[in-house]
This record gives C-alpha cells, structure tokens and sequence, in this order.
C-alpha cells in the first residue's frame, strides 16, 4: 500500500509541475521590455468575436517576437516608429501617425530601431475564447 502511495504522489508532483510551467508559460512576458496594456475588450455584432484594444510600448533595440493572432490586428502608431516584418513580405518601416493592418495568422514580428519608444494603439478582432498572441518561429527568410 505504502508503495502505490508514493507511486501515485509523484505522478501528481510531476502532473502538477507540468501545469504550474504551462500557466507560467502562457502568462510570460514574450520579449522582456515590451508592455501590453489591454485598454478595453468586448464583444462584437459577428458571432464568437471580440475586439481588444491594448496600448503596447516597445522601447529602442527591442523586437516584439515572431507571433500571430486568432484574428486580424489594426494598428496605430502615435510615437516613434518600427520595423514591421510580416512573413513573406519586404520589411517596412512605420512611424508615427502611420498604421498598418496584419492578415488574421500571418507570423509577424515589429523592432524598434529608433533611438525613443515605439507607442502602438492597437485593435485586435478576434476569435472570441483563443489566445491573443501565439509565439511563433522565424519565417525562413
């Protein structure tokens, strides 16, 4: 009996630590420096959609990561500017006052190159229930 006890307190250590590293997994900041600051979410008139409006800072020398989105995701720069990389496309630099819209799963990924923070308003439409943001790999290039 004692045997089958610690058999089954170490499955669960084990099934417990998995979960534990999954949780923290999903709530980790994917670039150190980059905030995201959700302003507002709600739904929308088109079943199982939401929009998301979230404030995003990415200060000099730092990139965004490659990621994508259930959805598309609209963008408006008020300061500074990046560099906007979307898999399958020329890289393009977008400053402030400029926008930009990215393709519902399209791997993309934005660096700042500029020497003051890059401010973005953004507006996610999205599948309702997904994660807003799914690390993804380099497109080869």
């Amino acid at each position: 009996m004692r045997r089958h006890g610690t058999w089954f307190g170490a499955v669960a250590a084990f099934v417990l630590v998995g979960f534990a590293d999954l949780i923290l997994a999903q709530n980790a900041a994917p670039n150190p420096g980059v905030t995201r600051t959700v302003v507002t979410q709600g739904d929308l008139s088109v079943p199982g959609h939401e929009a998301v409006i979230v404030h995003v800072e990415i200060p000099p020398g730092v990139a965004s990561g490659w990621h994508t989105h259930p959805g598309e995701e609209v963008t408006y720069i008020t300061d500074g500017g990046i560099s906007l990389m979307i898999a399958g496309q020329a890289p393009r630099k977008v400053g402030a006052g400029e926008g930009f819209i990215v393709p519902a799963g399209a791997v993309h990924n934005a660096k700042n190159e500029g020497a003051v923070p890059a401010k973005l308003v953004v507006v996610y439409v999205v599948e309702k229930g997904k994660p807003l943001r799914t690390e993804a790999r380099p497109p080869a290039m």
